[in-house]
């Protein structure tokens, strides 16, 4: 099976976006990194990426008039690159239904709670404040509602007594490289059935 062409969007560190490449280099995933895209020039992600020898396009919101105008500028360089998927891997915009729909079922996601509870900024933060004793991450599909798209996989981590939202956040973290490998190695072995709100994992 031939690999599958993977684009990555971050906006800070981009460590989740550094494990997935790690794991197209050790066999864990059947894809390659053929393009990254950054919305902030001086972001640690962008230096990573150029490491990995393949085109960086960085494109600042604040350099665009509108959501419209930005949205025109990341697809045009991304066009040549034949995406077969793309992956937010701490990408910090919300990316509207226009710049979405070519790429239906092909747009990745990581969020840092069990959705579809505590959606949206800090999810680690909402689920410590709310108090809950199971805590986790979900990698999803995205649809233009935010944090609303069918779930790939999820996996869990206790809240502990003596945790803080940070220390939560941490634990959270632990969980969320193996989660975005799983689900992106589902997905460039065919093995994801989207019907409806539903993801199905097939044998």
């Amino acid at each position: 099976m031939a690999k599958k062409r993977i684009v990555v969007f971050a906006s800070g560190r981009g460590s989740n976006a550094e494990a997935l490449y790690k794991a197209t280099k050790d066999g864990a995933i059947n894809g390659e990194f053929v393009g990254a895209v950054c919305d902030k020039p001086d972001a640690p992600f962008v230096l990573t990426a150029k490491s990995w020898n393949i085109p960086v396009i960085v494109a600042d919101r604040g350099s665009f008039a509108t959501q419209a105008d930005f949205e025109a500028y990341i697809t045009e360089r991304i066009a040549p690159l034949r995406a077969d998927l793309i992956c937010l891997a701490g990408f910090m915009r919300i990316l509207s239904g226009r710049f979405i729909k070519p790429y239906e079922n092909r747009i990745i996601n990581i969020h840092p709670a069990l959705l579809p509870s505590f959606k949206g900024l800090h999810g680690q933060k909402q689920a410590f404040d709310a108090g809950v004793k199971i805590a986790g991450c979900t990698v999803h599909f995205v649809v233009p509602d935010m944090d609303a798209g069918p779930i790939i996989v999820q996996d869990t981590v206790p809240v502990l007594e003596e945790d803080t939202a940070d220390t939560l956040a941490a634990r959270i973290l632990t969980k969320e490289h193996p989660a975005y490998i799983k689900a992106v190695s589902l997905f460039c072995d065919d093995k994801l059935e989207v019907a409806g709100n539903k993801v199905r994992i097939k044998a």
